[in-house]
Order: C-alpha cells, then sequence, then structure tokens
C-alpha cells in the first residue's frame, strides 16, 4: 500500500501490462462482495493448503456499507513471495495470472469481467498485510472513517487516470489519517 513516490518508470518495472488510462467507477455496497471472497478463499485453501499462513478479504469490498469498485481484494500470507516455483504454478493453474512482481509481493487476478479478484501475496506478518488489516478494521468500526474515505473516492473517480495505480496512490493522505486515528505507527 505505501512505497516510493509512483511514477510511469517504477509502473513499468512492476506491471506485467503497460499503463492502462481509466476512469475508476465505484459501485454501492453489494452484500454479494463476502460472499464472492468466501468462495474464493474456499478455492484458495484446496489450492494452496498450508503454505497460505492467512487469507483475508481486504480492501473497500470488505467493509460493509462502503462504496468500491466492484473487486474484491484478497491478500494471502505466503512465506516468501519470491520463491514462485513454492506456489505460483498452482495459482496460475487455477487461472490467476500474475499483474504485479515486485520484491516481497505478487499481485494476481482472476475472475474477468464478471467477479473480479485482486489477490496480494506478501508474507503473512508483512508490514503491507497489517496495514491493510489495521485500515480495514478501522473502517469496519468507525462511521465517520468509513464516510471520510467514500466521500475522497467519490472525489477522486470524477477524474480520470494514466493508470488505477495513481488512483490508489492519492488515497494515501486520507489513508494516513485515518490509520493515524487506529494507532497505526511505521
Amino acid at each position: 500500500m505505501a512505497g516510493e513516490p509512483l511514477t510511469d518508470d517504477v509502473l513499468s518495472a512492476i506491471l506485467m501490462r503497460p499503463l492502462r488510462p481509466t476512469r475508476v467507477v465505484l459501485a454501492e455496497y453489494d452484500p454479494q462482495w463476502p460472499v464472492r471472497f468466501a468462495a474464493r478463499a474456499a478455492d484458495l485453501r484446496r489450492i494452496l493448503g498450508d503454505r497460505a499462513r492467512l487469507i483475508e478479504h481486504i480492501g473497500s469490498t470488505s467493509v460493509p456499507g462502503l462504496a468500491a469498485k466492484p473487486i474484491v481484494d484478497i491478500v494471502v500470507g505466503i512465506d516468501d513471495p519470491d520463491d514462485e516455483p513454492a506456489y505460483l504454478p498452482d495459482l496460475e493453474a487455477a487461472g490467476y495470472e500474475v499483474r504485479v512482481r515486485e520484491p516481497g509481493h505478487r499481485c494476481l487476478r482472476i475472475g474477468e469481467p464478471d467477479e473480479p479478484v485482486n489477490l496480494h501475496c506478501y508474507p503473512p506478518d508483512d508490514v503491507e498485510t497489517r496495514r491493510y488489516l489495521a485500515f480495514r478494521n478501522r473502517l469496519r468500526a468507525s462511521d465517520a472513517d468509513r464516510d471520510l474515505y467514500e466521500r475522497t473516492k467519490r472525489e477522486l473517480a470524477e477524474r480520470e487516470w494514466r493508470d488505477i495505480n495513481y488512483y490508489a496512490e492519492a488515497k494515501w493522505p486520507v489513508i494516513r489519517e485515518i490509520l493515524g486515528r487506529a494507532g497505526w505507527e511505521e
């Protein structure tokens, strides 16, 4: 979630596809999102077994009442995401496609176009994993922070972006603010 400032060069080094100009389309909260997560989580447990140290629903679709891009985000705790032969062939055989490859993190995609899922593979105790969960838990617990985050997303969704990752980066000031109220410290 956090890292060096994004540039086209930084993104080109980690993305498996070229930059794609986009407009963000938010959907009202859908109670099917946690159902979709549960089905994918069961599949991931079957595919990965005990290689999946944790499987958690993250991102806006994991927060009841929050508008979101209708893409379910999942974080899976993999001991060493850089050791691709230990897990990646099984995920690819199940239909997952690598979209981001960076040290200590892989992001894969499945379910296009009807039920898209982003699968983030990090070590289970990685700072990114813990940050995702702290942010999700704060949004679930605080109506005010959930409303602030949704307003921010709606404002940003009015723009066109050179790539979806720039939209994600633009949310960081409010994410840091909310994490601070959750007691998060780097």
